[in-house]
């Protein structure tokens, strides 16, 4: 083909509705960021998504230069679809056809990148549009399964995608299924979502959809209506005992109940199937942790099964450690089992090696307090344990760690003012925390007048307001 034609396909190729041209990476992002995104976290890991895998991980291969893997995916995928949707298989293969016509172009095989144009372009002209199918119910569910494997910021646009489809055919159980999902995520999410309607709604269409059940019992959970919550879950677990997805959200729910056992029993059934997924490590580890602080608060019932709780702990948090180095917490929790179990140069080491990982202020603040309090509890080392509660309240975030950092400053210099009264370093950390302190009135004060002379300002919402503060 001469380079006119190549410009001309890759134009046509733009217009096709497929990962290509749906912007699912950032560019901040790297693929390896993407991929433990999509990939190795547990949910849509069962059959009925595996065609929206194949896809997904076709386009992370295309990513990563190994095109030739990427078109292995695209085969299974279309082989799937082929299976699944007999009845449907042209329109549900229109995404699979535009990722192969991109990878071909990728690796300069025009013409086999032509030929699945080609097959789109037939589909399409049977709606009447020529490579893309702007009105098509079973494309916007594609795309809305897909953002929302993409997760974070990419749930509004699934919900729109789901809306979409739903317009269409509203009564059909896949599209509400997506929408029931989609508002659960968004539900803490401004603005604010309620997702209870639509979860019931998806589960009258599909009472087969177990996983959509746990989502409905944890949104209860929340609601305080945590009976009803767990006969859903029991109902969910009773008829998908070895669904991942169902497990995993099942296991959160017993956490959130304070029945960790139960928890730890349904990640260990998920941990059979996926072995090596860092994030079933890290929750199953969170757990022992939260065991362990349990018996630590009882003072002296259960103190003789501490040992082994800590060392199962340690073994699931450093297996998530070494399978993905990037899970925030995990080296603090690792560092906080081992401080319980007396192992303090263990302890340090862990606390070193989150303090190494680019944290976001909160993680930061809230690692300072658990640092500060090993140097003053453990290490019996008031001068570091200073400085780290120093540095968390320097942080600009109003967190419940920082009221805690700078409750303990104050009674760290109470108590050595009662010593010495002209004790510099007490006098040092008062004069901190009444500089925060009045920064803090400042902003206060600043934002009621903002607030006030907003009225003066018709065209400034109070979001612009406080964006700008």
């Amino acid at each position: 083909m001469s380079e006119i034609t190549k410009n001309s396909l890759e134009s046509s190729l733009r217009q096709l509705k497929c990962h290509f041209t749906w912007n699912l990476i950032e560019r901040e992002n790297s693929v390896d960021d993407f991929e433990d995104r999509v990939c190795n976290q547990i949910e849509f890991q069962n059959s009925e998504f595996k065609a929206t895998t194949y896809n997904i991980l076709a386009y992370i291969k295309h990513l990563r230069g190994q095109n030739k893997a990427a078109l292995e995916y695209l085969q299974q995928a279309e082989e799937l679809i082929q299976l699944e949707h007999t009845d449907q298989a042209e329109i549900r293969s229109l995404v699979t056809w535009g990722n192969y016509a991109w990878v071909y172009y990728h690796m300069d095989r025009l013409s086999e990148a032509h030929s699945y144009l080609d097959k789109v372009k037939q589909v399409c002209q049977k709606f009447s549009s020529p490579y893309r199918i702007n009105n098509s119910p079973e494309i916007d569910c594609e795309e809305g399964w897909t953002r929302l494997k993409c997760g974070g910021k990419f749930n509004e646009r699934a919900k729109v995608c789901f809306e979409k489809a739903l317009e269409k055919k509203p009564k059909n159980p896949e599209f509400s299924s997506g929408l029931a999902i989609a508002s659960y995520r968004l539900d803490k999410w401004p603005p604010n979502q309620n997702p209870i309607n639509p979860l019931r709604q998806a589960i009258r269409l599909n009472p087969d959809n177990q996983y959509v059940k746990v989502l409905l019992a944890l949104k209860l959970q929340e609601l305080n209506e945590e009976g009803e919550g767990e006969n859903i879950v029991e109902e969910a677990l009773e008829k998908a005992p070895h669904a991942t997805d169902v497990l995993r959200s099942a296991a959160k729910f017993y956490r959130k109940k304070g029945a960790l056992d139960k928890a730890i029993e349904m990640l260990g059934k998920t941990l059979e199937c996926m072995p090596n997924n860092a994030y079933l490590h890290y929750y199953t580890g969170c757990c022992y942790r939260a065991k362990v602080l349990q018996i630590q608060c009882e003072r002296y019932e259960n103190k003789d099964k501490l040992p082994e709780l800590i060392e199962q702990g340690v073994d699931h948090l450093k297996q998530a450690d070494e399978l993905n180095m990037n899970l925030s917490n995990v080296c603090s929790y690792l560092a906080c089992l081992y401080a319980h179990a007396n192992q303090y140069e263990e302890a340090d080491h862990y606390f070193q090696k989150e303090f190494s990982k680019e944290l976001n202020p909160v993680l930061k603040q809230r690692l300072h307090l658990r640092y500060g309090n090993f140097q003053l509890y453990q290490m019996r080392c008031e001068e570091k344990a200073i400085h780290h509660f120093m540095e968390g309240v320097k942080i600009n975030q109003g967190t419940k760690e920082k009221e805690k950092m700078k409750n303990k400053l104050q009674r760290i210099a109470k108590m050595r003012l009662s010593q010495n009264e002209a004790d510099s370093e007490a006098l040092r950390i008062l004069r901190v925390l009444d500089e925060l302190n009045g920064e803090m009135q400042q902003a206060v004060e600043d934002s009621k007048r903002c607030l006030g002379s907003a009225s003066l300002l018709p065209s400034a919402s109070i979001a612009e307001i406080g964006d700008g503060e």
